[in-house]
């Protein structure tokens, strides 16, 4: 009883400090945190399908990763050292879009109606263009956040980078996103005869609705757009995580504890991140599942892995002489000896002959 109550302390406690990075934003993801048990809850009880799949499956990943988002953006929120206030408010512009989307895609469900991409109704159509204008307004408080963590400094170039950079990665995935709204040439000629009833598609080389991938719901049979949204709007958390994981690995290899390495390490992290983007909507835009490489792809992707490889290494190098340790595991510097006493002056040693 006694663990149970401590343990009830210590979440309370971090709960209080997560509230103040940023309230808003700590608030829908708690939302989000609910969300994601109710709409579990109603994959299994709800029989309904929508594209093949079940239809609370995609409020249950939108609450998941937005969750995810609007906690991690909240606490690099809490980093910055100047335009805090614009912080604020930018953060409190993404936390309220993202709430109108997600109403947006709930309210589809309980219709029993597809959010994205509904062309069918009036209705249905003003539905989902108000999900993309909040789309490109979250976007831009991401792109404010983004350009304040640039201008703020931090102690450690590691960390500085790290968020920047995931901060940077996920303005470039949430931006691919607008590349699933583009109509496939059989939904123009449908909108010129007047019967389009959905404009916009995930899949690329095959419709919607197909076999698809465990888990993920991403299409096993062609190209999916939703991965390269989803690998990049991630790297917010991938990146810091990646400076977190070489943290705790430093009490135990020496040569982590220097910043120049990390920071080697986090940029070359980075420059990975950025090539898997790139080759995921590369392989999507061809038409290609995930699962399904081709020669061609696998090429790059060992590419890929040859040049992440070579970039450790060269970031493990040994650092250099002015690249000090930091002072918890700094050596002593060696004892001076003490200065000999001045003499007096008309004074003789003791050591000097008497004439």
């Amino acid at each position: 009883m006694l663990l149970s109550i401590l343990f009830l302390g210590v979440l309370m406690s971090l709960a209080r400090r997560a509230l103040a990075w940023h309230r808003p934003l700590m608030l829908f993801a708690a939302a989000m945190s609910v969300l994601a048990v109710v709409s579990a809850v109603g994959t299994a009880a709800d029989d309904r399908l929508l594209d093949g799949v079940p239809i609370w499956f995609k409020p249950l990943k939108f609450s998941v990763s937005f969750a995810l988002y609007c906690a991690t953006l909240a606490w690099m929120l809490s980093l910055l050292t100047r335009g805090r206030r614009t912080g604020w408010w930018a953060g409190t512009v993404v936390a309220a879009t993202s709430a109108i989307e997600m109403a947006i895609i709930v309210l589809q469900v309980v219709r029993g109606k597809r959010s994205h991409f509904n062309n069918e109704t009036p209705f249905d159509r003003a539905l989902f263009d108000a999900m993309g204008a909040t789309v490109a307004v979250l976007w831009l408080g991401a792109l404010v956040i983004a350009v304040l963590l640039f201008r703020s400094s931090a102690i450690d170039r590691a960390a500085a980078w790290a968020v920047r950079l995931g901060a940077v990665l996920a303005l470039v995935g949430a931006g691919l996103g607008f590349l699933m709204v583009m109509p496939t040439p059989e939904q123009t000629a449908a909108a010129e005869r007047g019967v389009a009833r959905v404009i916009g598609a995930h899949s690329v080389g095959v419709p919607d609705g197909g076999p698809t991938m465990p888990l993920t719901g991403w299409s096993a049979t062609g190209g999916d757009l939703r991965i390269p949204h989803f690998v990049g709007m991630h790297a917010l958390q991938a990146l810091p995580l990646l400076l977190l994981v070489l943290l705790a690995l430093a009490s135990r290899f020496p040569r982590l504890r220097h910043e120049s390495v990390r920071l080697r390490l986090v940029l070359v992290g980075a420059g990975v991140y950025t090539a898997v983007l790139g080759l995921v909507t590369w392989q999507a835009l061809r038409g290609q599942s995930l699962v399904r490489p081709d020669g061609l792809t696998l090429a790059v992707a060992a590419a890929v892995v040859v040049a992440g490889c070579a970039g450790v290494g060269f970031a493990l190098r040994t650092p250099p002489a002015r690249n000090p340790a930091p002072a918890s595991v700094r050596p002593p510097s060696p004892r001076r000896a003490p200065a000999e006493p001045d003499r007096e002056p008309g004074r003789q040693s003791d050591r000097e002959p008497v004439a």
